[in-house]
């Protein structure tokens, strides 16, 4: 199993706070059945700025000491890079880290908006080569409320990565049930952990898989875990026609 998004690098963000931190959590994404994460430390958020080749240089660190432990787990250098209007300049300019070197970079929106400007970077970026991810769609509010701008921007060539903790539950009813919704509807293409710890953000990778195998089968289960393998090997990755989600209408009796 492969991990797209992943917060295992030590002290750089809100993930593992020490190299202790990262050991625990590699194992525990072995005994998941993960033998391939994606490190993507949060870039150009509020809080954190964590350029490229510093990325790079700490994989490979924790890549040595995953082999020293013999813990059985590669680490690929990425990032999840928050949504601004000068991300095409900042890829340029060698700050921006697309998912192990591959034309796929993970973009992060608000937990309750969506920029009006995000259709006009999405085309921007892809005219340069780059294809953006949108992460956890499903747990941002605007999107809930309003799908019909997910499906745009996929339409538009956009793809999508829906958290795995969503899926099994634990972000609640509401999310569980619109991420399964996105899955329907051909609007993710991507399940991965966002993984920030081992107790309360963590894998559940397997857990969301279980749920997947048992509602849609396990052809749906092969689809995100092929997917996964095509993008980190830079490849293209297998998309249906997206679809409306239908929101459902409250009629008001009097």
């Amino acid at each position: 199993m492969i991990d797209l998004h992943c917060h295992i690098l030590p002290g750089i963000d809100d993930g593992a706070q020490s190299l202790s931190d990262s050991l625990n959590m590699a194992r525990k994404a072995v005994e998941q059945g993960i033998h391939t994460i994606v490190a993507t430390p949060h870039h150009m958020n509020s809080k954190y700025e964590n350029p490229k080749q510093s990325i790079i240089e700490r994989v490979e660190e924790l890549n040595t000491i995953l082999i020293e432990e013999k813990i059985h787990l590669n680490v690929l250098p990425g990032q999840e890079v928050r949504i601004h209007g000068e991300m095409l300049e900042g890829y340029q300019a060698g700050g921006i880290l697309p998912v192990n070197h591959t034309p796929y970079v993970l973009v992060e929106f608000s937990s309750n908006h969506v920029p009006r400007y995000t259709e006009k970077l999405f085309y921007d970026l892809q005219m340069n080569g780059l294809i953006p991810v949108i992460v956890h769609p499903e747990r941002n509010q605007e999107i809930i409320e309003r799908p019909d701008i997910l499906y745009q921007l996929v339409k538009k060539g956009a793809l999508t990565q829906v958290t795995a903790a969503s899926i099994s539950g634990d972000f609640g009813k509401k999310i569980k049930n619109f991420s399964l919704q996105l899955i329907e509807a051909n609007l993710t293409h991507f399940i991965a952990s966002d993984a920030h710890n081992t107790t309360k953000r963590t894998f559940k990778m397997r857990e969301a898989f279980g749920v997947i195998e048992k509602k849609y089968g396990i052809d749906t289960v092969y689809y995100f875990d092929e997917n996964a393998a095509l993008l980190i090997g830079g490849k293209n990755v297998y998309k249906e026609d997206p679809e409306r989600i239908k929101r459902k209408r409250i009629f008001i009796l009097f």
